[in-house]
């Protein structure tokens, strides 16, 4: 039996698959059978030739960078599969984005008992694709425990974002504050505000989840594993090669929930959570999904039922995964989910669900019907032709060519140390291009307009998406287990200038507004964008708001949902800049030029 199957709460379901033969329980390693319903895949055109979309700068970047995770060791222990995250923020408030990179660990001599962390790093984006290490000038240069995840919020209201970093047996909030010199600074506040977690944490997510401005922390906790609980295991194949344990051999643990007392004091509200949790979590997203203006949070599991907690306001946290469709695939069987994150590929208006799987599953896409119901469409949508070969891991939606239609990339790449059912260990990144064909929207495989980078198989884990020069096109930061991490620059407006526009949202006093929607409305058509806490895996993005404009050259209005607030209608734009929108100023402020 599958941990991920709720037997309690799904028996009839169960049974009824089970009578028609689906399988509700699969082992990790094994491949899904193909589908008893007969669900056809679209025909996807051919991949049309043309110049490669990404350039990787790393070279001569001065970000030189790589997560390591103590494989060397031959301990195969599930600590070393997660990988590192990395964060894209802008935290001394020039304009430019930087780059925040987690380092991971290391076993320390003989005894396997004593865990390290090696040094996370800082990278100031200078511009022309220079980056400096700046991890000692801003109080990063410390003693590091074994880190794999990096979150971002401006969790004190003060303007400047705030980090906080993920790992084994502990986590830490920075505060952002000066440095005395007129620059910027990070120091560790974690017990100051009260904020303990000494469980093994990985994706982690920040949103104003009561209404009061400030955000909430969701923590996803993976599983009870250490080195007095380290069973040995062997590749499936001949078993007698070591392997690394799948983790349902161990206990899940339950995910945490911190409330954000007026950004002095963190209390545990994890018990709004219950009895949805525990679960294997390793990705979380907060938005608004069902459109009632309060952020949701949805929380990928490995292995587990994924969790969709509706936000019915007065602290009242709703699970209703299984109700909404989205908690499992479409057989009922839970997968083994890493990366998450929304956005509106069909031009609904309405977020759907994107969600990184394991080798022998499909990656889940869950359209979004309006009324809290969820439609699983990894088949109809194309997803399904990319195989089961894969591991996913860090995600997210972007619109690549900024034709506005919102295409998706992959970060992939095994944590078996054993090739095994086809699965290569390092595997090419993914980039899928959203099409239209006979009306409707679906995903083909154009990673061979990705450049280089995307014909070379990686250890691939966390991604961030963000426009790192400012020139309205979302390029990537991608980081892969002991190898160094890739900076791609996005290009694909060196031979199609389609326009574009950024949206860069402030609440009222500085507060969260995570779980806003924003409607731009052109002559043609609307976009529909979303702001998130969270997202992607172990990582975190751009929070500006970018959309392509397609053949589109006017914006007639702008329409904001702030989260817990009002509806304002901003106007006035042009395209090619990045705009910045005050809640209750009619007045929008261009901060990039074209």
């Amino acid at each position: 039996m599958m941990p991920g199957n709720d037997w309690r709460v799904v028996p009839g379901i169960l049974l009824a698959l089970a009578v028609v033969g689906i399988p509700v329980g699969c082992s990790r390693s094994e491949p899904l059978p193909s589908p008893p319903h007969g669900l056809s895949i679209p025909p996807i055109p051919e991949v049309p030739t043309g110049p490669n979309w990404f350039r990787d700068m790393t070279t001569g970047s001065g970000l030189e960078f790589t997560h390591r995770n103590s494989e060397e060791t031959g301990l195969f222990t599930i600590l070393e599969t997660l990988g590192g995250g990395v964060a894209v923020l802008d935290y001394d408030g020039d304009g430019r984005l930087d780059v925040f990179v987690t380092g991971g660990g290391y076993f320390e001599g003989a005894d396997p008992s004593r865990i390290k962390g090696y040094p996370c790093r800082l990278y100031r984006n200078l511009g022309n694709w220079k980056f400096q290490d700046v991890t000692r000038e801003v109080g990063l240069d410390r003693d590091w425990w074994y880190t794999h995840g990096a979150a971002v919020a401006d969790y004190d209201r003060d303007s400047f974002p705030d980090l906080l970093v993920t790992g084994y047996g502990q986590i830490d909030l920075f505060r952002n504050v000066p440095n005395g010199a007129g620059g910027r600074k990070f120091t560790d506040v974690t017990a100051a505000v009260k904020l303990k977690d000494d469980l093994w944490s990985t994706s982690a997510g920040w949103g104003d989840l009561d209404g009061d401005g400030f955000p909430e922390l969701y923590l996803c906790h993976y599983v009870d594993w250490s080195f007095a609980n380290n069973p040995r295991c062997t590749f499936a194949r001949d078993f007698a090669t070591p392997e690394v344990c799948p983790p349902t051999k161990f206990n899940p643990q339950s995910h945490s929930l911190f409330a954000n007392d007026r950004g002095t004091a963190f209390r545990d509200i994890s018990a709004q959570l219950r009895p949805a949790t525990p679960g294997p979590g390793l990705g979380v997203l907060l938005a608004d999904l069902n459109d009632d203006g309060r952020p949701d949070v949805y929380a990928a599991n490995d292995m587990w039922n994924n969790y969709l907690f509706l936000n019915r306001g007065g602290g009242k946290l709703d699970e209703v995964g299984l109700l909404a469709g989205v908690a499992a695939n479409d057989r009922g069987t839970a997968d083994g989910s890493m990366g998450v994150d929304i956005g509106d590929y069909t031009g609904s208006g309405r977020p759907a669900i994107w969600v990184t799987n394991f080798q022998g599953q499909w990656h889940g896409l869950y359209l979004n019907k309006g009324n809290e119901v969820f439609h699983y469409q990894s088949q109809a949508a194309g997803v399904a032709a990319l195989g089961q070969t894969f591991v996913g891991f860090g995600t997210g939606f972007l619109d690549i060519d900024n034709d506005g239609w919102e295409d998706l990339v992959i970060a992939n790449g095994h944590v078996n140390r054993n090739e095994y059912m086809g699965s290569t260990i390092k595997q090419r990144p993914v980039l899928l291009h959203n099409v239209e064909k006979d009306g409707r929207r679906f995903f083909r495989d154009v990673s061979v307009r990705g450049g280089a980078f995307f014909r070379v198989p990686q250890l691939g884990r966390g991604l961030a998406i963000g426009d790192l020069d400012n020139d309205g096109w979302p390029d990537l930061v991608i980081t892969h287990t002991n190898t160094p991490v890739a900076l791609l620059r996005n290009v694909a407006g060196e031979s199609a200038p389609l326009p574009w526009i950024g949206v860069q949202l402030v609440g009222k006093g500085n507060r969260d507004v995570v779980g806003s929607t924003v409607i731009v409305q052109t002559p043609t058509r609307k976009l529909t964008g979303f702001v998130k806490g969270g997202g992607s895996y172990l990582s975190a993005r751009d929070p500006r708001l970018l959309f392509g404009l397609g053949e589109n050259s006017t914006v007639q209005s702008v329409t904001v949902k702030w989260s817990w607030g009002p509806t304002e209608i901003f106007t006035g734009f042009t395209p090619g800049a990045y705009w910045e929108l005050r809640e209750g100023d009619p007045v929008p402020k261009r901060i990039t030029a074209p």
